[in-house]
């Protein structure tokens, strides 16, 4: 008799205290995951990979939830990615991940690193218009088709480094950051202006490619990085204004041009309006 009485008196007790995690977990943001699912999928997910690397290559667990052959595009997005409010994190997907998955529409920030997407059509991003930040760092892209940006108008951060881009396609105005380092541009394949208008562009990534001369460089610009390339020469006109002695740049304070076979000792007045000398070779 004592045991029933013990029983129904937590029974009420178990209920409320359910009741209070709920509410809890309701006070997050809409649509977004329980911290404690979340931090269980991430500890999981790093498992996972980690046995992954210790295997052998033959003896790798076969958990893909689709046939072999299969493709990433026949699955929904936020069952091969962690989505969470207005971030989607696709990442390393298996199986192979070939090209921009379909973002929930309220999609803000897109990370698809280290997959195997091949190229960028204007369909891609077309509907999600409120996207801010977009790294497809990894991947094997070699295509961009011209307007695949054109329509974000809120897009701050693009990075398309290690890819295999040979040119870059119009860029959003409103930029901040952009990486394309690690690709095989070449001058022929950046437009004379393809940074010109991008007044609020603070850091510029091109190091590592094929180019044979420094780009147009918006007065924004704070970094700058050409490191590895094909530079030969330098003119008054790459960094400053031969036309306007009185031209300044505060805002630039790194510039790297380390790794290319020009002896910047041979252009003493390409720098004049500079606060830093660039890093380079000298002589």
């Amino acid at each position: 008799m004592k045991a029933l009485l013990f029983t129904c008196m937590l029974v009420p007790w178990l209920v409320a205290a359910s009741a209070r995690r709920s509410d809890q977990d309701s006070q997050m943001i809409p649509g977004s995951v329980p911290a404690r699912e979340l931090n269980g999928y991430f500890s999981d997910h790093l498992k996972s990979r980690r046995a992954r690397r210790a295997l052998p290559l033959g003896d790798e667990p076969d958990d893909s939830p689709i046939s072999e052959g299969g493709d990433a595009t026949d699955l929904p997005t936020c069952l091969l990615c962690v989505c969470l409010t207005g971030s989607v994190y696709c990442e390393e997907v298996s199986p192979d991940m070939t090209s921009v998955p379909t973002l929930p529409k309220e999609t803000a920030y897109l990370y698809a690193r280290f997959n195997k997407i091949k190229k960028i059509s204007t369909k891609d991003f077309a509907d999600i218009v409120t996207l801010k930040r977009i790294d497809l760092t990894g991947n094997l892209i070699s295509e961009i088709e011209d307007g695949a940006f054109s329509k974000l108008a809120l897009l701050e951060e693009l990075s398309l480094a290690e890819n295999r881009l040979v040119k870059l396609p119009m860029l959003p105005a409103k930029l901040t950051s952009f990486n394309a380092n690690n690709n095989l541009l070449k001058t022929k394949g950046v437009k004379a202006n393809a940074f010109k208008k991008m007044t609020k562009l603070i850091n510029l990534f091109l190091a590592d490619n094929q180019l044979e001369a420094v780009p147009q460089i918006p007065d924004s610009v704070r970094i700058i990085h050409l490191q590895n390339n094909n530079i030969t020469e330098v003119s008054v006109n790459t960094f400053c204004r031969s036309n306007d002695t009185y031209y300044l740049r505060p805002s630039l304070s790194e510039v790297r041009l380390d790794g290319n076979p020009v002896v910047l000792s041979k252009y003493p007045d390409s720098f004049t309006c500079m606060k830093v000398l660039p890093v380079g070779r000298y002589r």
